[in-house]
């Protein structure tokens, strides 16, 4: 076991004011305490499928805003609070980690320019977290995570207006954060049906409540024999030959001219990317010679966090290895999200650049989008999600990407096959996106998965392990037997308005099972056209495209 204890365990941190150093010690605590807790939050799916990530990817999320400031030093809340704030939004994965991302942006934002703060300056930080996940999010849902940290902020600064104290002003915030944590259930209907609360908002409760303990003094523990989380596996790197250096830094100044910056160091290679904060610049490019971007670096400011890799003996390794991949000189380029080996050769067969390893459970991170968006080598390019849990992430890279990226929102592997059909290289990277788009539209999808609890959802009662059917993301069938549960979820999806159905059938599901739905399907609708594809991926022994 391993227990965090404040930097003087005699004493609780309870001032009226408290530094960078302090905050850090909290966020770390905050981090820990939300993965002491993370199965719990996994386990808050509202469908009872196995594939509940929102825990993990909330801390993994944490997990980057806390090696961003790990190395720091100083005691400036302000600094401190950036750091975690640019960790976070680079590493956010999936809906909830992104939104929390957003929350950090908004606490690093209420913090600026403060070397301590005050419960009164903390409240401020809170609202303006609140702000920022609300703006995130297209269509903002009550009884979600959303809905904590409107809470969170509003019990925040009428506490402010009476304690000085910090620790005493967090115990209200965590009390209200608490309360209206059991309240979602009256918020949103799905989550009283299925009898938990959200679980964003559940992980953003560990995450104040990890900060409140350590603010008084009780340690926070986890378990150092715990496994991690894996996260995705990021897209191969992008070489040039001649620009066999991958180089990357942070600078350091105040008013820096980061459109400057940016074009100087487009100028130098491949590969370029400029990401500005208030104080801060991230400088990535692909060089022959290291030292000249950083050479130039140094004019502008100290330097900080310096990578220097070796590509041309990466690129060897991987050719070696037989796994090395050219990048892109199309126009406009395609990067998509999809797990199992069979699902990513088909978006490579449809002209995918890039496919990021990634789905259920392994929601890639802002940081992975933008590897590929630089990988493909194109001016343009169009995400497809594939997954209503990774929408987020994308639009967070998109928004930061330097070239010019748009998402086409594709939910589900078989909306995202059908944008990619509608793909078009020689047209307009606009034209492209609102066929895609159009195109996503006319498939309906069907997943087929095991229920790993006891739920009733749609007053429809599930068993832990009966087999359980989704048609566009909702539960529509259940039981013993997987290929029946599939013929009754197709059925819901009116077969007869449907011409083609194709079956990508999972790595733990067998060809015979399903050649054999594709014979039933073809017994009782004659008139459709069946395929089947080994598709490979977890969790889902189906994934059903209907057209």
């Amino acid at each position: 076991m391993h227990i965090l204890h404040p930097a003087n365990p005699t004493r609780k941190m309870n001032g009226a004011q408290l530094n960078g150093a302090q905050l850090k010690e909290m966020f770390v605590a905050g981090s820990r305490w939300l993965k002491a807790h993370m199965a719990h939050v996994n386990a808050l799916n509202v469908f009872p499928v196995p594939d509940g990530d929102t825990g993990t990817n909330m801390f993994l999320t944490l997990q980057a805003a806390v090696e961003n400031i790990r190395p720091y030093r100083g005691s400036h809340a302000g600094e401190l609070a950036a750091l975690a704030s640019r960790g976070a939004l680079m590493g956010a994965r999936g809906n909830s980690g992104v939104i929390l991302s957003q929350i950090l942006d908004g606490i690093s934002e209420g913090l600026s320019g403060k070397e301590t703060f005050s419960a009164p300056d903390f409240a401020r930080a809170l609202r303006l977290a609140s702000n920022r996940a609300y703006n995130a999010v297209l269509n903002p849902v009550e009884g979600t995570i959303l809905t904590i940290i409107k809470e969170a902020a509003r019990i925040g600064e009428k506490a402010a207006r009476h304690t000085s104290r910090l620790t005493e002003f967090l115990s209200e915030v965590l009390e209200g954060a608490h309360t209206t944590l059991r309240l979602t259930p009256e918020l949103l209907p799905v989550l009283k049906e299925a009898r938990v609360v959200d679980a964003g908002g559940q992980g953003l409760v560990y995450f104040l409540e990890g900060m409140h303990r350590h603010l008084k003094g009780l340690p926070v523990e986890m378990d150092e024999d715990a496994p991690l989380p894996v996260p995705s596996a990021p897209a191969q790197i992008a070489y040039t030959p001649g620009f066999d250096y991958d180089v990357q830094f942070l600078i350091k100044g105040d008013n820096l001219n980061v459109e400057a910056i940016r074009q100087a160091i487009a100028a130098m290679g491949d590969c370029p990317l400029v990401v500005s904060s208030a104080e801060t610049v991230k400088v990535h490019v692909h060089v022959a010679d290291p030292g000249v971007p950083l050479s130039y670096g140094v004019t502008q400011g100290p330097l900080l966090d310096v990578v220097v890799e070796n590509m041309a003996e990466q690129h060897r390794a991987l050719a070696r290895a037989g796994d090395a991949s050219a990048a892109s000189e199309a126009n406009v380029a395609v990067v998509c999200v999809a797990a199992g080996d069979g699902l990513r050769r088909v978006f490579k067969s449809l002209g995918a650049a890039i496919v990021i390893a990634g789905g259920q459970t392994m929601n890639p991170s802002a940081e992975d989008f933008l590897q590929a968006i630089r990988q493909t080598g194109a001016p343009h390019v169009i995400l497809l999600p594939n997954n209503q849990n990774i929408l987020l992430t994308a639009r967070q890279a998109a928004s930061i990407a330097p070239q010019s990226v748009q998402v086409v929102p594709t939910q589900t592997i078989p909306q995202g096959i059908s944008a990619l059909l509608a793909f078009n290289p020689d047209a307009s990277s606009d034209d492209n996106a609102q066929r895609m788009e159009a195109a996503s539209g006319h498939v309906q999808t069907v997943e087929i998965t095991q229920a790993v609890r006891d739920a009733t959802l749609d007053n429809l009662p599930v068993q832990k392990g009966d087999f359980i059917g989704l048609l566009n993301n909702k539960l529509v069938a259940a039981g013993h037997d997987m290929n029946r549960v599939s013929l009754e979820a197709i059925a819901h999806a009116h077969p007869d308005d449907v011409e083609l159905v194709t079956i990508y059938y999972g790595h733990n599901c067998r060809e015979a099972d399903a050649d054999r739905l594709a014979a039933l399907l073809t017994e009782t609708h004659p008139h459709l056209d069946v395929e089947i594809i080994r598709g490979e991926q977890p969790h889902y022994p189906y994934i059903i495209s209907l057209e």
